[in-house]
């Protein structure tokens, strides 16, 4: 028994299980669109059993993004048990599986009350904008205004997008968290947290922490030692007290309390972004990955050295390896709106009946007819952090037909990129000869040759996809007491389980273009400042 074994044996290593594929590892992928539990063998890094069940996003006001905190824990609940199930309808036992790791959407923010364990709200998600007035009385009390102004200590702007002004905006409109905080009886967390918490035991014990990798992401913690930070802490305003422990990416936090893997140990943990440079090899310094899904982001693996941007980037945790492993850090630049821009299209003016639909549309015209589409719908994040800008469509005619725009949405992701890459190259000095890139909108070929075509390098698409799972089943296989996954002896990906795209444009074509997609973006800003004057005028 798992849990009996613990208790007594935790340095001891595992015991290397004897099934049909060996020892197993599950990963928990809980995204912004959906939670997936997914079970790899240590030994291949083969998927040999999945489940995948839609998240849902609610919009109470413009600009606003929740979701609802039991929905996540029942959706991954959910998908360990099916994915179990199947893994049993395949003659493999459930005890194959010595650990689990976690990865998460980052920023999303959560509060619940510890002795009921039922949330005081609904999960804040990263994209919501309602701190965007917050930030700007913040501004006013800063030294010439600097959205940077916080950086030397947390790596990351002053911005809606992170965790610690979403908690802010918790404490201070919602009188059940305020009345829960008096009372001792709150706990606050990333979602991460939230599932560890409820995987342990919950009001019943429940672990309460975090990892380095999410913690980096909440304008709370010291980008150098790792801690929460008093002086940050108090800048927003949020009691230490209320905060998890930080813990390393890979390391046994606890077991799983109950239900169908009870007595596993949680040993891995790490934000999406993260998990997914972890997953793509990129152990070494100069290695980068880009993910492309809801949003896009780019991560640039800087080594144990923290590299601060002076171009728009964010210095951020990539990875800790164990309790006394060096942290390795990364600059990231996050793009908003990629997929995200496709759901628009759908939903919101019916251009497409299906995200299927996307790349048939886009090949038939060809080009966009120099048609530019900004997709700044809650602002701008790298490296502009523009968050007054809106989304714009420029070079309309009476020529331009669904397909340019849709073309032009999908290029709207790879002008982002570039964006980041030449921010990158600024801060670093390097020029990158090759992009790793995962996610979801990576099967769509047109976006992966239109991407190499438009930043100039070779784009190298895994066949293995699940490159974010693949990150937290490696921390959690690999943490000191499991010790099945190793990390030091692993083999690159062959050259025939990788697609790659190779440039097709001439760098005056590529250049020029470029030259119009900047003008574009420069069209997007102050739109929300201008909505607000208009509105006082009135």
């Amino acid at each position: 028994n798992f849990l009996d074994f613990m208790r007594g044996k935790e340095k001891k290593k595992m015991p290397v299980t004897t099934g049909k594929y060996g020892p197993l590892v599950g990963a928990i992928d809980e995204g912004t669109s959906s939670a997936r539990f997914l079970i790899f063998a240590a030994h291949t890094r083969e998927v040999v059993s999945s489940h995948q069940m839609e998240i849902t996003n609610t919009y109470p006001q413009e600009g606003w993004v929740e979701q609802d905190p039991k929905e996540i824990l029942t959706a991954v609940k959910e998908c360990i048990n099916k994915a179990v199930e199947r893994l049993c309808a395949d003659d493999v036992a459930p005890t194959d599986i010595v650990a689990v790791g976690i990865t998460n959407q980052r920023e999303t923010t959560i509060v619940w009350d510890a002795l009921t364990g039922e949330p005081l709200h609904n999960a804040i998600v990263w994209l919501d904008m309602r701190t965007s007035s917050t930030v700007d009385a913040i501004l006013e009390t800063v030294p010439n205004k600097s959205l940077n102004y916080l950086k030397p200590l947390c790596g990351l702007p002053i911005s809606p997008y992170f965790s610690a002004l979403k908690l802010r905006w918790l404490i201070e409109n919602v009188p059940q968290v305020r009345q829960a905080i008096e009372e001792k009886r709150c706990c606050v967390g990333t979602v991460d947290t939230w599932l560890i918490w409820n995987l342990t035991g919950g009001k019943n014990g429940g672990i309460h922490i975090t990892d380095v990798t999410n913690a980096s992401r909440t304008m709370l913690m010291n980008i150098e030692n790792l801690q929460w930070d008093p002086l940050l802490c108090r800048f927003f305003k949020i009691p230490m007290d209320l905060l998890p422990e930080i813990r390393s990416s890979s390391e046994i936090y606890g077991t799983i309390a109950d239900g169908i893997l009870q007595g596993v140990p949680i040993s891995g943990c790490l934000g999406d972004q993260q998990s997914a440079l972890l997953g793509q090899m990129c152990f070494e310094q100069g290695q980068a990955k880009s993910t492309y899904g809801t949003g896009c982001f780019l991560l640039y693996n800087t080594g144990t050295a923290r590299v601060e941007s002076t171009h728009g980037l964010v210095t951020t945790v990539a990875f800790r390896m164990g309790k006394n492993a060096a942290p390795v850090y990364a600059l990231e630049g996050s793009v908003a709106v990629a997929g995200a821009a496709f759901g628009w299209l759908r939903d919101n003016i019916n251009l497409l009946n299906s995200v299927s639909e996307i790349e048939p549309l886009a090949d038939q015209v060809g080009d966009t007819e120099d048609v530019y589409f900004v997709p700044a719908f809650s602002g701008l994040y790298a490296p502009y952090w523009q968050q007054d800008a809106r989304g714009v469509i420029c070079g309309i005619t009476d020529e331009t037909t669904k397909g340019h725009i849709i073309r032009a949405a999908l290029e709207a992701v790879c002008f982002q990129i570039r964006d980041i890459l030449e921010a990158m190259s600024k801060d670093c000095g390097l020029q990158l000869t090759k992009l790793q890139v995962d996610g979801g909108m990576t099967a769509n070929n047109l976006l992966m040759q239109t991407q190499s075509d438009l930043v100039g390098i070779s784009v190298m698409r895994p066949l293995m996809a699940e490159t974010t799972a693949l990150g937290a089943a490696m921390a959690a296989g690999s943490a000191e007491g499991i010790e099945v996954w190793d990390l030091k002896n692993i083999q690159p990906v062959p050259c025939d389980r990788v697609d790659s795209f190779l440039c097709l444009a001439s760098s005056d074509e590529r250049d020029a273009r470029y030259s119009k997609w900047k003008m574009a973006v420069e069209r997007s800003f102050g739109w929300e400042i201008s909505q607000v004057r208009c509105d006082d005028d009135r």
